[in-house]
C-alpha cells in the first residue's frame, strides 16, 4: 500500500465548493465533484452517492480498492487517496469519506471522452472495440475489461474512458479511472442484499466498448497483458486500513467477489 492513500484524521474541507453534480444510470442519487488548483497542480475531489440529505454510498472506498488491485496487476490507473473529512453541501455540514486524485494530463494535453472521439474518427460501420484496436489501444482496453469484470463494475460509459490529445496531434488513452460504482455499491444501504450477492453473478452494465456483458468482454480480454497476478495474500493489501470506512462484513464480501472472479478469469486465461 503506498503511503498516503488513506488519511484517517478528519480534515476540514468545508471550504471546497461541490459545484459539479452528475448522476449515473442505475443509481438513486447524485455524485458531487470539486477541484482545486490549476494545471498539473490541480487536485480533483469526489464524494460517494449523495441522496439529497446524506452521503449514503461507499463508491470512494471502492476506488481505493480498485486502485490497489490495478497496482497489484501492473495496470496503469489513476491513483486515489481516501480522506476522512468535513464537507459543506447546500449549507449543511457532513462528515464523510472522499477521494482525491491528481491531474493525469501532461502539459498541453486536452481530454475527450472516448464516445465523442469515436464519433469524430470512426470508419463507417466501425464499432468502439474495433476502433480502439485500430488506434493501437488493444492492450489497454483488454486490461480495462479484466478490471471491470473483477470489480463487477457497472458504469463504464463512453465518458468513463478518455482520450488525451497532445498539441502535436498524438493521442493516448488515459489511465483507468472512475471504478466506484462497482462491487457492493448498489447495496450500500442494504446489508442483507449485499451479503446475498453471488460473486459470479452477471450484473447490468453500461459498457461502451465491446458488449454490455462483463463476461463476454472477459472472453475478448482473456489474453490481456498483466504485469502481476493476484494471490490470496492480496486480500490484506486490498483491504488494509479500510475497516474504519466499511463494516468487516462488506470488506469480506468484497474480497470474495474479487477472488472468485479472479479464479474464474485464471481458468479462462489458461484454456
Amino acid at each position: 500500500m503506498p503511503r498516503g492513500d488513506i488519511t484517517r484524521t478528519i480534515q476540514d474541507m468545508t471550504g471546497i465548493s461541490w459545484s459539479e453534480r452528475a448522476s449515473s444510470s442505475g443509481t438513486a442519487g447524485t455524485y458531487l465533484k470539486a477541484r482545486t488548483g490549476t494545471g498539473r497542480r490541480m487536485t480533483y475531489y469526489k464524494l460517494s452517492r449523495y441522496n439529497g440529505i446524506s452521503i449514503d454510498g461507499h463508491e470512494c472506498v471502492n476506488e481505493i480498492i480498485a486502485s490497489r488491485l490495478m497496482r497489484l496487476l501492473g495496470i496503469p490507473h489513476l491513483e486515489y487517496r481516501l480522506i476522512r473529512g468535513r464537507v459543506l453541501i447546500d449549507d449543511t455540514e457532513h462528515e464523510t469519506w472522499l477521494n482525491a486524485s491528481r491531474n493525469f494530463r501532461k502539459t498541453g494535453e486536452r481530454k475527450l471522452g472516448l464516445g465523442a472521439f469515436w464519433e469524430l474518427y470512426r470508419q463507417e460501420g466501425e464499432q468502439p472495440y474495433e476502433f480502439c484496436c485500430r488506434m493501437g489501444w488493444t492492450d489497454q482496453i483488454h486490461q480495462m475489461m479484466v478490471v471491470d469484470y473483477l470489480l463487477a463494475n457497472r458504469d463504464r460509459h463512453s465518458s468513463n474512458v478518455e482520450v488525451l490529445v497532445a498539441r502535436d496531434g498524438s493521442r493516448r488513452l488515459a489511465p483507468i479511472f472512475d471504478t466506484g460504482f462497482s462491487l457492493l455499491a448498489p447495496y450500500a444501504d442494504n446489508e442483507e442484499r449485499a451479503m446475498e450477492f453471488d460473486p459470479l453473478a452477471p450484473v447490468a452494465t453500461t459498457n461502451f466498448v465491446g458488449s454490455r456483458s462483463l463476461e463476454e468482454n472477459l472472453k475478448l480480454a482473456r489474453g490481456a497483458t498483466l504485469g502481476g497476478d493476484l494471490a490470496k495474500d492480496g486480500r490484506d493489501v486490498l483491504l488494509a486500513g479500510l475497516d474504519a470506512a466499511l463494516p468487516n462484513s462488506y470488506l469480506e464480501k468484497i474480497w470474495d467477489i474479487i477472488w472468485e472472479r479472479w479464479q474464474h478469469y485464471a481458468v479462462l486465461r489458461a484454456d
